[in-house]
């Protein structure tokens, strides 16, 4: 029963999550594409299409959908414009979208008006800004949902969406972290040319909903690690607005103590985690990644905000010198028992085995609303 799946990604962060479900509906017979745009095509963000392109055994078909200015508004029409045009001439069996990007959401849009089964990966999460609301909207317009834990189900059935469409399979990207990466530590450090022998690892992105503020806290928070006297691998940010202000701040980091990459591989960048002192900022992986691995994390602001309350988390905003200075001090090299909140690292095995039941392709399109009580 071979189907042809389109999957959809804009980052390199949602690539490292659906790569593994697409490497596994490969291995299994299924037709796979990749539809690769927003920030894989930019240059200033490592232009990580290269990565993708590098997957053995699939089909890699680019679109750019915008300009280092555009705003959200913009980026989501010319994206619905360039999706329409693609799924008219390819006929994708099953269009997988990820998490709470623009690009998710113009895709998850354009799906469900043509009546294309469309399946969320990481549906039902909470945060603390509007991409809670996106991931909300793809929930909505979506056919099917693969959620990573038993919370997010629920969420998902809150909005009224009907049990059999929804699916428990972990977060994909533990997947990957809980195999050896293929790259050891010295080739992380000689590629990204990495001088430290400890490091932490910072990632800051801006929040849209506090664009105004984004260059002050960014100020604030690096400013603290700076202070700490320790060394960091500082990732570039996301391009959502507030981005420049974060930029500005990264680019006058003494160079002695912060090595900034614009983006890694993900082997490179899943050996980094297995070795870092912590990571700090405001990514996913502080929340998701880092307590899987057991390793201790920072997480400021409100970006990630009632995701995850693993105890190897530490929360605070970015003004909170004494916070951080404490985390620096005390976490710093620590290592925890392994979270599993977000699955054991079997995802794409369990999606493989969504995709190979009858029942999941003969459900009907029209989607209705289904009180539980």
């Amino acid at each position: 029963m071979t189907k042809r799946l389109l999957f959809v990604t804009g980052t390199r962060a949602d690539f490292g999550k659906i790569e593994p479900l697409a490497l596994a509906a490969r291995d299994a017979g299924h037709d796979v594409s990749f539809f690769v745009t927003g920030m894989h095509m930019l240059e200033r963000y490592g232009l990580t299409k290269i990565e993708v392109h590098r997957t053995p055994g699939v089909t890699v078909h680019e679109y750019l959908n915008q300009r280092i200015s555009d705003p959200q508004d913009m980026v989501l029409a010319k994206t619905v414009l360039g999706f329409s045009d693609f799924v008219a001439e390819h006929h994708p069996d099953l269009v997988v979208v990820h998490g709470d990007r623009v690009e998710a959401l113009a895709c998850a849009l354009v799906c469900a008006t043509n009546y294309i089964r469309c399946a969320h990966i990481e549906g039902g999460e909470v945060s603390g800004t509007i991409d809670e609301l996106f991931r909300h909207c793809n929930t909505k317009l979506a056919y099917c949902h693969f959620v990573s834990s038993q919370a997010a189900a629920r969420r998902v059935m809150a909005l009224g969406e009907s049990r059999e469409a929804i699916h428990v399979i972990g977060s994909p990207e533990l997947d990957f972290h809980s195999r050896d990466s293929g790259v050891s530590i010295t080739d992380v450090k000689t590629r990204y040319e990495i001088p430290f022998d400890a490091f932490g690892i910072a990632i800051f992105h801006p929040v849209t909903s506090e664009s105004d503020t984004m260059g002050a806290q960014a100020k604030a928070f690096f400013a603290a690690l700076e202070t700490s006297g320790r060394n960091f691998v500082v990732i570039l940010p996301n391009n959502d607005p507030g981005s420049e202000d974060i930029l500005a701040v990264i680019r006058r980091l003494p160079p002695g103590r912060f090595r900034t990459i614009p983006s890694m591989r993900f082997s490179h960048f899943s050996e980094a985690m297995k070795h870092t002192a912590c990571i700090a900022g405001n990514s996913s992986a502080g929340v998701r990644e880092a307590p899987f691995l057991g390793i201790p994390s920072l997480d400021i602001g409100t970006r990630q905000k009632n995701r995850a309350n693993g105890a190897s988390i530490t929360s605070c905003t970015a003004d909170d010198e004494t916070t951080i200075a404490r985390f620096l001090a005390e976490d710093w090299g620590k290592r925890h028992p392994r979270d599993a909140e977000f699955g054991e690292g079997s995802a794409a095995a369990r999606f493989v085995e969504v995709l190979g039941d009858p029942g999941f392709w003969s459900r009907g399109l029209q989607k209705e609303f289904h009180d539980h009580g």
